[in-house]
């Protein structure tokens, strides 16, 4: 339902959105008015967040967390005078919450970057073939899947119970019933192509899917608020696309099918949207994903290594301004194809003085080391432009696509070396989407939902008109 505007004065009346993003380095909270008959977004509450290095693992603070985002819960319920109509949340996939009968807590969550996926993986190959994997989900083997994660559960002897991933999470520990929602459930590699859970994968597993959470659609209401800001209670918890990924594309503005999409992050996700999923030989070969998205659609997509491999190299140079580093980069040398970096080398996976671990690669290929932050800089940036464009031409050569733009969205969009090496490596148009993609999408999610009608086009529409309205 379109929003009410009083004819006499120029007032607020329709009730405010409120969307929650939970990003790997820092989470946001949003909120959408209308002024004047128009949706106008504001970034009310960001802070940071990072895993933490324990005797046990590498784990997430979820105190922390929940803490960030209640406060920018506070300040929007203080903010909105005229009320709340929605809260979604959306986030990064695979990490999950183990739960007591009652719903609480057991322990703060591992972080996917945790070593004990790499092992579990190599356990669990061994009662299930990646192959087979592949067969029945359609989706990129990789070690931080939540499949590998409850394997090493299982071989940690970490009693089972029922889990959450962590967007469901929020919303459960608000008030909202424990669900699994499609675009988020699809990156556990636990989900078959027939979209329901997979007995055979639970139990090579070792996990029983009685602990594994009922599945809902993108857009469901899954219950009210009754969390500790009173002015809040009663106010609709829906699941939006909560897959960050999944929520950064419906942030989109374009309909149609020829086009290309790179989230642009930590991680780089390359990819397009189908109607159905692609799991070819080809497409199982060159290791792509069919992940959930709006509408009923598909995600196909490969996940590389992207802004990770900058921010590992700033930290080791203690450098903070990455807009600094990206100008002095500009003047850089460009590398030849041999020089590049194989950026999806399992040596770059973990945290730790990057520089050296990509010296280290170069060693090993008969290249000098590279000492300058300029140079090395424009070295991953020419390497992930180039990755870019081998990732779209196999993504052409096994849809049959003809790709005609590239929607590049995340905090990686604003770079605009990177986006000017990516249209070069490419020979397509290059267009810029919002640094808040995921937040776009995550507000035309819940107004699509609104007005009953999640379709892949409703919910385009609502991110075209969302679009311009960021502050």
């Amino acid at each position: 339902m379109s929003p009410v505007v009083s004819e006499d004065r120029s007032a607020l009346i329709a009730p405010a959105l409120i969307a929650v993003d939970l990003g790997a380095e820092s989470c946001r909270v949003s909120m959408l008015r209308w002024r004047h008959g128009r949706p106008h977004i504001e970034l009310i509450h960001r802070f940071a967040n990072g895993p933490e290095q324990r005797p046990d693992g590498l784990r997430w603070n979820l105190d922390c967390i929940l803490a960030g985002v209640d406060e920018g819960l506070r300040q929007c319920a203080a903010i909105a005078e005229e009320g709340v109509r929605s809260v979604a949340v959306d986030g990064w996939a695979v990490d999950y919450v183990h739960l007591h009968s009652d719903g609480s807590v057991i322990e703060d969550p591992f972080c996917y970057r945790d070593p004990r996926n790499s092992a579990a993986q190599q356990s669990l190959h061994g009662r299930i073939s990646s192959e087979r994997l592949r067969e029945l989900t359609g989706i990129q083997v990789q070690p931080l899947n939540t499949i590998y994660q409850l394997h090493a559960d299982v071989l940690s002897s970490i009693k089972q119970s029922c889990w959450l991933n962590l967007p469901e999470y929020l919303l459960h520990h608000w008030g909202g019933a424990p669900v699994a929602e499609r675009t988020n459930a699809t990156h556990t590699g636990l989900i078959a192509l027939n979209g329901n859970w997979s007995e055979e994968i639970f139990q090579a597993v070792g996990a029983g899917s009685c602990h594994a959470p009922r599945i809902v659609e993108p857009g469901t209401e899954i219950g009210e608020y009754r969390g500790s800001i009173a002015r809040l209670h009663g106010v609709k918890l829906i699941a939006p696309c909560c897959h960050d990924t999944a929520s950064a594309v419906a942030g989109i503005p374009v309909e149609g099918e020829n086009w290309a999409y790179i989230s642009s992050g930590t991680w780089s996700l390359v990819g397009t949207v189908l109607a159905q999923p692609c799991n070819t030989a080809d497409a199982a070969r060159e290791n792509f994903t069919n992940l959930g998205a709006a509408g009923g659609r598909v995600l196909f997509h490969k996940g590389i290594p992207g802004m990770w491999l900058l921010k590992q190299c700033m930290d080791a140079w203690n450098l903070p301004d990455v807009a600094w580093l990206v100008e002095q980069a500009r003047t850089a040398n460009t590398h030849a194809p041999d020089e590049l970096i194989d950026i999806e080398d399992s040596g770059l996976a973990l945290p730790g003085d990057m520089p050296a671990r990509i010296n280290v690669q170069r060693a090993q290929r008969g290249l000098a080391p590279i000492d300058d932050a300029s140079e090395m800089t424009r070295l991953i940036l020419d390497s992930l432009a180039a990755r870019y464009a081998q990732v779209l031409r196999a993504i052409e050569q096994i849809t049959d696509k003809k790709l005609e733009r590239i929607y590049i969205v995340g905090g990686g969009s604003q770079n605009e070396l990177l986006n000017q090496l990516t249209a070069h490596a490419t020979g397509l148009p290059v267009v810029r989407g919002s640094v808040e993609s995921s937040t776009v999408g995550n507000f035309a999610m819940q107004l699509a939902a609104t007005e009953g009608n999640t379709s892949a086009e409703n919910v385009a529409r609502w991110a075209a008109r969302l679009s311009p309205t960021l502050a």
